[in-house]
């Protein structure tokens, strides 16, 4: 199933900001965040990141925090919810599948951390996001 990977960022590499002290370069950061996201499905371990970046796990795992001001598991947990969210929203998909998609090891470690993220788990996420819409179009226009 091809779904739109880059789209999910929350922090594009490319937005104007103040250069962190220790942090990433924008090369690296952009890179990184790029293996992330088209491996968001899968297991990711902070090893790969640092390598894919040429630095030691902890150099990488330091710059990270102070690029993005998360830690890299922090970051992907973020971009895994954000993608979920995404694919409640707009896919017919079971929460067992969206779970694997994105790349959680069971719809359990899931519904955990889309509730800890959230407030809410994401069936009633999913209930509240399909009314929506319906709600909306139901309310009487006011003048």
């Amino acid at each position: 199933m091809a779904h739109p990977q880059h789209s999910v960022a929350l922090h594009s590499a490319s937005e104007p900001r103040k250069p962190a002290i220790g942090g990433l370069s924008p090369q690296r950061e952009r890179r990184v965040k790029q293996l992330i996201l088209e491996r968001l499905g899968e297991s990711l371990e902070v090893s790969e990141l640092a390598h894919a970046c040429s630095l030691s796990r902890s150099h990488f795992s330091r710059a990270f925090k102070a690029s993005t001001g998360l830690a890299p598991q922090d970051w992907i947990r973020q971009q895994r919810i954000a993608r979920a969210k995404l694919l409640i929203r707009h896919t017919d998909l079971s929460l067992t599948q969206i779970s694997l998609e994105c790349g959680f090891c069971d719809q359990a470690h899931f519904c955990h951390m889309f509730t800890r993220s959230e407030g809410i788990n994401p069936f009633a996420w999913r209930c509240l996001v399909m009314r929506e819409p319906k709600e909306r179009t139901m309310r009487p226009a006011t003048l």
